[in-house]
Formats: structure tokens, C-alpha cells, sequence
């Protein structure tokens, strides 16, 4: 472990800064009061000295992930999702309380600098995704500058974004230049009205606009993500499969989850047995296909069908053992796991001058204590969390 020590004959200064610099990454490890429990400076304290001995010897000679993305369970994880910003457009129901939600002031949501330098440091260190979120993510002013200078990162092979799709259909050629790769657009039901009460606004029109732009520019597959909720949209199963036959699109049909404000009801989840069951009994050439580990959707062929349909089973079903996921939250802070409420901010260490190596040791501690899995539906309930727009989709 190296921090300032620039020879023997400074070794004093040296010492002195480093000092400095473990109190200033301890300072990061508090206990927040606003947004759940975060890593401790008592833990900061004990556990310091054990950051290297929990990570595994060695890493294979041909992995380019580096230790610091490695959790104690041996889990690699190459896919950071970037939160641009808390705003979004929409209003939808599962995702911000009907009251609406307090947002990060602007002066602490991360600058186009700071996620660029962070993202570079996950991408140097392993990471090969990255998919912006937000929020919504295409209301950012500079989101075309963010994805030019992210694509250029070497190493990374995918640029995401997940998008409500409201204005998307006008941006998607620059953000295409740009870079971007692959696109989800967010998309609940297929009836305007039942649109314009989810997500208290108008649009629906729109979305569809841009799932179509987007097969029209290339885009294969278009993913299309659908929260499935019973008596509000589950009697439109089959209509989003029809959408896949005549076009490369993958619909993601996602289990209803529970996030701080979002008023979750085990009575309003429909689980992917039954979902699947929906889909089994229309359509009887439906086939599994072999996912990839660290997969979060179930994958299914339809025959006849162009596109896909997937099923992301995190209530009734996890996928934690494969999890190589990160977030950054659009105020800076890391999330390890998208239930736990553990979080530990980057731009403050950031603000204060800190260098990549004292980043590292505390992106490094954060992922040291990521948790084998997520707690069960009914412990998620009751379990603090923020709001689905603070964290990022």
C-alpha cells in the first residue's frame, strides 16, 4: 500500500500524510443519519488493517479485474450503473411517493468531471458495463458530452442507458455517435390511459415513438422494461409478448419490488412462476435460454418471434450469488447492493483532494462488505431504504 512516501530521506513527511490521508478515508466511513446505515468509523478502525488480508490471494494472471472489485465471496464485479441525476419527468407510482421526494441540491449531485473520473478509475480497475441511469438520465444537459467521453474509456465494451423514453426518440442519434450501445426503455402498459395514471403525466405516445426509433437506428435487442403489478397491468402480459414477434425486442418483465415511498403490497406482486404460467398457456413454443451467471433476467425464446422475453426474478427468486453489480448514486455516494442500505460517498473524498489510491481503499473496504445476499421480500419492507429516484434505476 502506497500513499505520498516519495523516498527514505522524507520518510517522516510520508508518514505524516499518510496518517492524514487514512484519517480522511475513515471521515468517509460514518454513520449517516439521512440515508440509512453506512460503514462506521469504529468498523473503519478495526477493519482497516484486515482490507488486504479478506481479499482473496490472487487474482488469475489473465483477470484484469483488480482486488478492489472483488468481494469476499469471491464475486467479480464488472458493471457499474451510474445515477446522472435524482430528476426525471415522470412521476410513476413505484418508483417516487405521491408527495414527491426531496432531491439532492445540484451543487451535490456529482459534475460531468467527477463521474467521468470515477467511472475511468471502476473501468481501469476491471469493469467493462457501465449504464446510466437516473432519475432520468436524458435530461441531463451534458448527457452527450458524458457518453462521448465514457465510450472512449479503454476497456469498456458496453455503454447503457435506462430511459423512460419521453424524449428520447429526438436524442437517440447524437447519444448513438456518442456511443452509447445499448438502451432500456422503461414502459409499464400499453394503454395510454393506464399510462397517464402510473406515471401521473402524459407521454405514452412518446415512448412508443422511441422504442421504434431505436429498432429503426439498430439497436438489438431494444429492451423494454415492464414492473408487473396485480389489477394494474398483469392482465397485459401477452400483449407486451406480441410486441417481440415481428421485432428485435426484449421484454423484461420485472417483479414489483419495495423501495422507501412506494407503498409495496405482497398482494400486488406477481411472481415470474405465475408469470411465466401466463405466458406458457398463450404460447406453448416458449424455450429457456443458457444464461450468462451473472445474468439478473431469466431468458426465453418464443418461437415464431423475433425478439425475446425475460423475467427478473428478485422477490420470489435471487440472483445474488452471481451479483457484479455497483451504484453510483447521481450524489456521489457507492451502493453495493441495490436493497441493502449501506452507502459510502465518493464525491466527498473527491472534493477534498483525495487521490485514486485513497478512492480505491474506499471502494475497495465498501465491496469487502457486501453481503452474501439480500434480505428476504418481507425483511426488504421493512428494511430502511431510499426512494427508487435517489438511488437510480
Amino acid at each position: 500500500m502506497r500513499f505520498y512516501l516519495s523516498g527514505c530521506s522524507n520518510w517522516h513527511l510520508g508518514f505524516s500524510r499518510l496518517n492524514s490521508a487514512k484519517s480522511r478515508i475513515k471521515s468517509y466511513f460514518q454513520l449517516g443519519s439521512d440515508h440509512g446505515k453506512l460503514l462506521t468509523t469504529n468498523h473503519m478502525e478495526s477493519s482497516w488493517t484486515r482490507t488486504y488480508a479478506t481479499m482473496p490471494e490472487k487474482i488469475p494472471e489473465d483477470d484484469p479485474i483488480s482486488n478492489m472489485l472483488v468481494d469476499s465471496f469471491g464475486r467479480h464485479h464488472t458493471y457499474l450503473r451510474i445515477s446522472l441525476t435524482e430528476r426525471c419527468n415522470l412521476r410513476c407510482q413505484y418508483c417516487m411517493p405521491a408527495e414527491g421526494v426531496e432531491l439532492t441540491p445540484g451543487s451535490k449531485v456529482m459534475s460531468q468531471n467527477e463521474i467521468v473520473r470515477l467511472a475511468s478509475l471502476f473501468v481501469h480497475s476491471g469493469v467493462n458495463k457501465i449504464r446510466l441511469t437516473g432519475g432520468e438520465p436524458s435530461i441531463r444537459k451534458d448527457i452527450e458530452e458524458i457518453c462521448s467521453q465514457l465510450s472512449n474509456l479503454r476497456g469498456l465494451k458496453t455503454l447503457a442507458m435506462t430511459t423512460n423514453g419521453l424524449t428520447l426518440a429526438r436524442k437517440l442519434p447524437k447519444l448513438k455517435e456518442c456511443g452509447l450501445n445499448l438502451l432500456n426503455i422503461s414502459l409499464d402498459t400499453l394503454v395510454p390511459a393506464k399510462f397517464e395514471f402510473m406515471t401521473r403525466r402524459k407521454g405514452h405516445e412518446r415512448v412508443m415513438e422511441s422504442i421504434y426509433t431505436a429498432v429503426d437506428l439498430g439497436y438489438n435487442p431494444v429492451k423494454v422494461n415492464c414492473v408487473v403489478m396485480r389489477g394494474f397491468n398483469d392482465d397485459e402480459i401477452c400483449d407486451f409478448v406480441e410486441l417481440t414477434k415481428e421485432k428485435p425486442i426484449n421484454v423484461r418483465f420485472i417483479e414489483f419490488m419495495p423501495f422507501d415511498g412506494n407503498v409495496w403490497n405482497v398482494k400486488k406482486l406477481v411472481s415470474y412462476a405465475e408469470m411465466l404460467d401466463i405466458v406458457g398457456k398463450r404460447y406453448t413454443g416458449i424455450k429457456r435460454i443458457q444464461d450468462h451467471p451473472t445474468e439478473t433476467a431469466k431468458n426465453f425464446t418464443v418461437e415464431g418471434h423475433q425478439g425475446t422475453v425475460s423475467f427478473i426474478t428478485s422477490m420470489t427468486d435471487h440472483f445474488c450469488s452471481g451479483c457484479n453489480r455497483l451504484r453510483l448514486l447521481a450524489d456521489g455516494n457507492l451502493k453495493v447492493c441495490l436493497f441493502g442500505p449501506s452507502e459510502v460517498s465518493l464525491r466527498d473524498p473527491i472534493r477534498e483532494g483525495a487521490d485514486d489510491n485513497e478512492l480505491r481503499q474506499i471502494i475497495g473496504a465498501a465491496v469487502k462488505r457486501k453481503k452474501g445476499s439480500h434480505a428476504g421480500m418481507f425483511d426488504i419492507a421493512k428494511t430502511p431504504n431510499r426512494p427508487m429516484i435517489h438511488i437510480g434505476g
